[in-house]
């Protein structure tokens, strides 16, 4: 396994979030963690990289407890992609995507034409390229969005974790960033990479046809594919209200609140 929790409980200090939750990332595959803000997808994100210490169990990145590898050990196999970023200084896209490559250069290395390729190849994978010398301060919040995806690309890492990459946009912003995380899902088997990216959007789990951990109130309610778990009676606990799950004309399955 590329990374495996075991009987996790997680929280801040001695407040619990969540227990017995055990999961786990294989080479080439998706998962998408889902569930309702507060029930713990962030803290479990955060624990799962090693930058909050679990409360109880394990976790383990390859072979070996995520607490025994140094930071550069892990940001050389684990790219983040935040909810948001705002940078403290004007730089360019180019230069954002540019700071993946500090996994791979060491904290005062300087990044030279090879990293600048894998920069630039980067954006271009995502559709991005023309934004390369734009203000990211300017970019619109899709744009930043993607520009952060292709920083976690540029970094290499085998396994990308992305935290609710849709969750400050609006509409077309997320239709944008959904769209390229869809091509990038269906590429990541062929690649070896793995994904894994959490969601409070029912609809975009099955968007993105990926293996799903159902959260809720701190624990895994289900795991599965999202055609088998994601149901109305799952859903409607879940969400605290009732929702069906009805397929569209062209096949799409999508969640909507029940009509009395």
């Amino acid at each position: 396994m590329m990374l495996e929790a075991r009987n996790l409980s997680i929280g801040h200090g001695k407040t619990l979030v969540g227990r017995g939750l055990t999961l786990s990332v294989a080479p080439g595959e998706v998962l998408c963690l889902l569930g309702p803000n507060g029930c713990g997808k962030t803290t479990l994100f955060r624990t799962l990289m090693g930058l909050l210490p679990p409360l109880a169990g394990q976790v383990f990145l390859g072979d070996r407890p995520i607490s025994t590898r140094t930071r550069a050990e892990i940001a050389r196999r684990i790219a983040y992609v935040p909810q948001a970023h705002a940078p403290p200084f004007p730089f360019e896209a180019l230069e954002v995507v540019l700071m993946g490559r500090t996994a791979r250069l060491g904290a005062f290395g300087q990044p030279g034409r090879t990293d600048r390729a894998t920069a630039l190849d980067a954006m271009d994978h995502l559709g991005i390229a023309d934004l390369a010398g734009r203000n990211y301060a300017q970019l619109s919040g899709g744009q930043r969005q993607l520009v952060l995806i292709a920083r976690a690309l540029a970094q290499e890492a085998p396994l990308i974790v992305m935290d609710e990459p849709t969750a400050s946009l609006d509409f077309g912003n997320q239709a944008q960033v959904l769209s390229r995380i869809a091509a990038l899902v269906s590429g990541a088997v062929e690649d070896g990479r793995s994904v894994v990216l959490s969601t409070h959007d029912p609809d975009q789990a099955f968007a993105l046809d990926a293996r799903v951990v159902l959260m809720h109130r701190g624990g895994i309610l289900a795991q599965g594919a999202a055609s088998d778990i994601l149901d109305g009676p799952r859903l409607s606990a879940v969400y605290d209200m009732p929702i069906t799950v009805e397929t569209t004309t062209s096949g799409r399955r999508v969640c909507l609140p029940a009509v009395s």
